[in-house]
C-alpha cells in the first residue's frame, strides 16, 4: 500500500465522522455568517467546525422565528443549552461572539454579548496514565470479545485501535479517518491529513505496531472488506456492507474494553480513551527522563509527532503526574547533589 492517496476533500468532525457544510443558513443573520466564515477562509482558515458551530445559533434563530440576534434571543439560545457540558457550551458562546464582534464593525450599535457573563471553563480532568501491564490487559480483554454478525472484526478493531493510540499518541478522531492509502507498508509511518489546526504529519510506527497493523489488514482482506486507497482502515459491516467507524462508535468500542477490564481512576471511574494518548506521551517523557535526555530539548520533536500547534500544548503532559514528578526528581537530585551538598559527597571534612 502506497501513500500516495490525494487529500481527502471532505471535512471532519474531532469526533470522527465525515462533515459536510451546511448548505446554506435560514436564519435573519445567514448572510452574516457567510460573510463572516467567507472572511475567515480568505485569512486560511478552513472554517468548517466554525460553520458547524454556527449552525446551532442558526437553527435555534430560525426555529424562534426571531427578527434579528438581539440580547434576548442570545439569552434564551444560552439558557437552552444547560444541558451541555461547560466547556462545550463556553465554546459556541464565544464563537457567536467573535461574529457580533464582526458585524459590529459595520454596524457600530449592534449587539455583542458581553464575555464575562459566559460560563467559566471547567479545570481539566487529571488524565489516568495506564501502566504497561494494564495496556497487557486491555489487548486480552480485546481478544476475548465475542465477534458478532454486524462486526465480525470488533474483536481485531478494538486490539489494533488499542495498539495504535497507545503506540503513536494519535487522537480518536485522526484514528478512523485514516484511509488504507495513508499506511505506507513499507515505511512503515501513517500519513495523518488535515487534522487538528489544519495539520497534516507523517506518524512512524514502531516494528511491533506495523506487525500488528499488518496482522489486522490480512484478517480485514479475509473478511471481504474493500481494499482500494480511499477505504477507511478501521471498518465494520452494521447494515450489510462494510463502512468506516466514527469517533463515537469507535470510542464506544474502545469504552467496552476498557469497563470490561475493570480500570479504574482514583474517582472510581473507567479511564477515558483519549487516556491513551496522555499515556503514550507520559511513558515517552519517563523513558526519556530514565535514559539522561535532556526533555525540554525534546519537546518540539514530541509536539510535531502528536499533531501540536505549538510546544506549549506538549508541556502539559509535564503537569505533576506522579511519575513525572518522581522521575524528574531523580534527574534533579543526580545532576545537582554534587553542588547543593558538597560536604556528604565528602564525608562532612572540611
Amino acid at each position: 500500500m502506497r501513500r500516495g492517496s490525494s487529500a481527502p476533500k471532505e471535512r471532519f468532525l474531532l469526533g470522527g465522522s465525515a462533515m459536510k457544510e451546511p448548505v446554506a443558513f435560514t436564519s435573519p443573520i445567514g448572510p452574516l455568517i457567510t460573510r463572516y466564515l467567507a472572511m475567515k477562509r480568505a485569512l486560511g482558515r478552513s472554517a468548517v467546525t466554525m460553520a458547524y458551530t454556527l449552525r446551532y445559533i442558526d437553527r435555534f434563530l430560525a426555529s424562534r422565528h426571531a427578527a434579528d440576534l438581539t440580547r434576548e434571543t442570545f439569552t434564551a439560545w444560552n439558557e437552552s443549552m444547560t444541558s451541555l457540558q461547560s466547556n462545550t457550551r463556553l465554546a459556541r458562546l464565544h464563537a457567536v461572539y467573535h461574529l457580533c464582534l464582526f458585524r459590529q464593525r459595520e454596524h457600530p450599535h449592534s449587539f455583542v454579548p458581553d464575555p464575562t457573563q459566559f460560563p467559566t471553563r471547567d479545570s481539566r480532568p487529571l488524565p489516568y496514565i495506564f501502566s504497561e501491564a494494564e495496556i497487557v490487559r486491555l489487548l486480552a480483554t480485546a481478544e476475548a470479545l465475542t465477534p458478532h454478525k454486524g462486526s465480525p472484526l470488533h474483536c481485531e478493531v478494538a486490539r489494533v485501535g488499542i495498539i495504535i493510540l497507545y503506540t503513536t499518541g494519535l487522537r480518536r478522531g485522526e484514528l478512523v479517518r485514516l484511509t488504507l492509502g495513508d499506511y505506507d507498508q513499507a515505511d512503515r509511518v501513517f500519513h495523518v491529513r488535515r487534522s487538528k489546526f489544519d495539520k497534516s504529519r507523517l506518524v512512524p510506527l514502531s516494528g511491533d505496531a506495523t506487525r500488528e497493523v499488518d496482522r489486522c489488514l490480512a484478517t480485514r482482506s479475509q473478511a471481504g472488506a474493500p481494499c482500494g486507497g480511499d477505504a477507511p482502515l478501521l471498518v465494520h459491516n452494521h447494515g450489510a456492507r462494510f463502512r468506516g467507524y466514527t469517533g463515537e462508535a469507535f470510542g464506544s468500542l474502545l469504552r467496552k474494553v476498557i469497563r470490561a477490564t475493570d480500570i479504574r481512576t482514583s474517582r472510581g471511574r473507567a479511564p477515558r480513551v483519549h487516556d491513551l494518548r496522555f499515556t503514550f506521551a507520559v511513558h515517552a517523557l519517563l523513558r526519556w527522563y530514565r535514559t539522561g535526555v535532556d526533555v525540554q530539548a525534546r519537546l518540539p520533536a514530541l509536539a510535531t509527532y502528536l499533531g501540536h500547534a505549538s510546544v506549549v500544548s506538549t508541556q502539559y503532559y509535564l503537569t505533576f503526574l506522579q511519575a513525572t514528578a518522581e522521575a524528574a526528581s531523580e534527574r534533579f537530585h543526580t545532576h545537582s547533589v554534587a553542588w547543593l551538598f558538597p560536604r556528604a559527597l565528602q564525608g562532612g571534612r572540611r
